[in-house]
């Protein structure tokens, strides 16, 4: 039971981490830093302190037939994420990267269903689409979708990213039962940084760190720490007890948490409109997370 508590507010989190993700990594992107070289960056900064915990706490060894699992899981969680991820923000808004990161829960449950033979039940689907519904509500009433052909390209290269990165979670979830989070993540992003170097090698030297604002170094330590250190290890530990839908449908809670974040700096205010998307989405949360319980009649005799 401890577990299962822990890897709730693991996600819980992991979610609150990427809910201030979308600006911060915009501030950056491109004025300061190309996407491909913000992405070679945050890897390489991941890299170093997973690889500082593994060595010195860890020191798992892998079976050699898992090595080819772990670079597949490593093409879709790491480097086709991220990279299409940051390409597609620099080309939309915040407000449709958002809109268009809600599928991720639905792939995550088709595909879960598909590969890892996962129930399909009315509650899961009724827990998903009030999930849906919460979210969609809250992201709406902070702007308005923007369809303009100049947004396009950003949406479906977003799109691209949740597909990726729902298959990533349905195909690692074996691995993470089998090893130590942290040796998952040791392993996923040293092949990352080998899918992502030639992308991002190129425009590293063309950086003028002297002229950087300090808050733009602020906010570079961010996603490099939290949101891909901490963030990626807490639904790394999450994932090894929890289902992939169950860590998918968290992301449903990103809109909640940024507008309580707005409410509490006093730049948004409560109201009806968001606490009933805040009952639609921890209902969609619970009947997604909840066990069925299994309840025996007795005849009686």
């Amino acid at each position: 039971m401890k577990k299962i508590i822990f890897s709730h507010f693991s996600l819980l989190t992991a979610n609150l981490i990427y809910a201030i993700n979308y600006s911060f990594a915009k501030d950056v992107m491109p004025d300061y830093i190309t996407p491909s070289t913000f992405i070679f960056i945050r890897v390489s900064g991941a890299l170093i302190l997973f690889s500082f915990v593994y060595f010195f706490f860890v020191r798992e060894i892998i079976e050699k037939k898992d090595i080819i699992k772990l670079i597949i899981c490593s093409l879709f969680g790491i480097a086709i994420n991220q990279l299409l991820f940051f390409e597609g923000l620099n080309l939309t808004t915040p407000i449709n990267a958002s809109i268009v990161m809600t599928v991720n829960p639905i792939l995550v449950f088709l595909l879960s269903f598909l590969i890892l033979k996962d129930k399909i039940t009315v509650k899961k689907i009724v827990g998903i689409l009030f999930g849906l519904v919460g979210a969609l509500t809250l992201i709406l009433e902070g702007g308005k979708i923007d369809l303009s052909s100049v947004n396009q390209k950003g949406n479906f290269l977003v799109f691209i990213n949740a597909s990726s990165y729902a298959l990533y979670l349905v195909l690692v979830k074996p691995l993470m039962q089998k090893y130590h989070p942290i040796t998952i993540m040791f392993y996923l992003f040293g092949f990352g940084l080998f899918f992502v170097f030639p992308f991002g090698i190129n425009n590293l030297n063309i950086i003028s760190w002297s002229s950087m604002p300090k808050f733009i170094y602020m906010q570079i330590i961010f996603v490099v720490v939290c949101t891909t250190f901490v963030a990626y290890l807490c639904n790394a530990i999450a994932l090894k007890v929890l289902k992939p839908s169950i860590v998918s449908i968290y992301i449903y809670i990103q809109p909640i948490l940024a507008s309580a974040f707005a409410i509490f700096w006093g730049s948004d205010a409560l109201d009806y409109q968001k606490i009933i998307a805040a009952i639609f989405i921890f209902s969609g949360v619970y009947l997604v997370s909840v066990k069925s319980l299994n309840v025996k009649r007795h005849k009686l005799s």
